[in-house]
Order: C-alpha cells, then structure tokens, then sequence
C-alpha cells in the first residue's frame, strides 16, 4: 500500500477527488495516511469526515521544519492540492522526485511567484493566449519550475472570463491528477 500524503490551504476539492479516486480504485493501492493544511480550511475538514489524521501548520518561515518533524516516516508521496505555501529548499531536496503540484496552466507560461488561482486566469486572458491547461509537475525549490508529469490543455473560447477559465481548468486538474498519482506511484 502506497502512502501518499496531502497538502491543502482551501477548500479541499482536489482532495476530495483523491479521496474518491483512492475509494473507487480509480488510484489503486494507495492510502492517504496524513493531511496537513497551512491555514484553518475545509480541506481540514474533509480528512475529519474521511478519519484521515490531519494537522495544521500555521504558514510562516517555521513551516517546512515543522511539517518535516511531523511527516510519518514511510512517505511515498506527497501531494499539493491547493496548497499556496512555498516549500523550503531543504524540504524540497530532502523529499526530492516525491513531491508534485498541480498548477492552473500550461507551464512553463504562467507559473511563478504570485501565479496562483485567479492571477493565473486574468494573466492568461490578459496575454490573449489561445489555449489553457493544466499541469502536474515535480515540486523543487524553484517555484512551478519542476520537471512536468502530465499537461492537458483546451480551446478557450472568445468570450471566456476567469470564471469559466476556472472552471474548465478545474474539471482539467480532476481529469488529469489522478492519473499523475498514478504514474508517480508505479
């Protein structure tokens, strides 16, 4: 049984379909032993209802330490699912090629400091770009600069706005983050 632990900072709604996923064999072989958020969230909330231990770490420049401290021991992964702390360098090294993130565009464009959520949206629209996505990648210490997993991108249409470019991109990550999990894992 893989262990796989998970990072959240909101609602929860990409842990929640992990959860599913690992409920309905979608991610096989795999268990979510630990939950630790940066901030009080749903996502908190939603390991409670699923009895997965979970954690909060309020964010500041102690966070990686102590999330490092209180980490079990047999991790095989450990997945970011809209989690908005930056991890630190030794964090990232220590825990090299087990960390992935899902970002809300095509990487390399897009990613960065301050490129998270809605910033995301407007920047893509604002450039006038043809197409959106998302994408799994590697996390390193270099902020969404990691090797990519796994990238899927659509059309966006002529009258697109934030909203819908969120929501496409959302239905995008619920597609494609499972599948990650499982590459990364077998």
């Amino acid at each position: 049984m893989k262990n796989i632990v998970v990072l959240v900072s909101g609602g929860g709604t990409n842990l929640q379909r992990i959860i599913d996923c690992i409920d309905n064999g979608e991610i096989p072989n795999a268990t979510i032993s630990f939950v630790v958020a940066d901030r009080d969230c749903f996502g908190l909330e939603r390991a409670k209802n699923k009895d997965i231990p979970s954690q909060l770490i309020p964010r500041g420049k102690a966070f990686s330490s102590e999330l490092k401290q209180i980490l079990p021991e047999n991790i095989d992964l450990i997945v970011l699912a809209g989690f908005l702390s930056i991890l630190n360098k030794e964090f990232c090294e220590s825990f090299s090629g087990k960390i992935i993130n899902i970002h809300p565009a095509l990487l390399p464009k897009f990613g960065g400091k301050g490129m998270w959520g809605h910033h995301v949206h407007e920047a893509v629209l604002k450039a006038g770009e043809k197409e959106s996505g998302a994408t799994v990648h590697y996390v390193t210490s270099g902020i969404d600069e990691g090797e990519i997993i796994l990238q899927k991108s659509f059309e966006i249409s002529e009258n697109e706005t934030v909203e819908t470019l969120a929501e496409k991109i959302h239905r995008v990550e619920f597609e494609i983050y499972p599948k990650a999990i499982n590459l990364v894992l077998n």
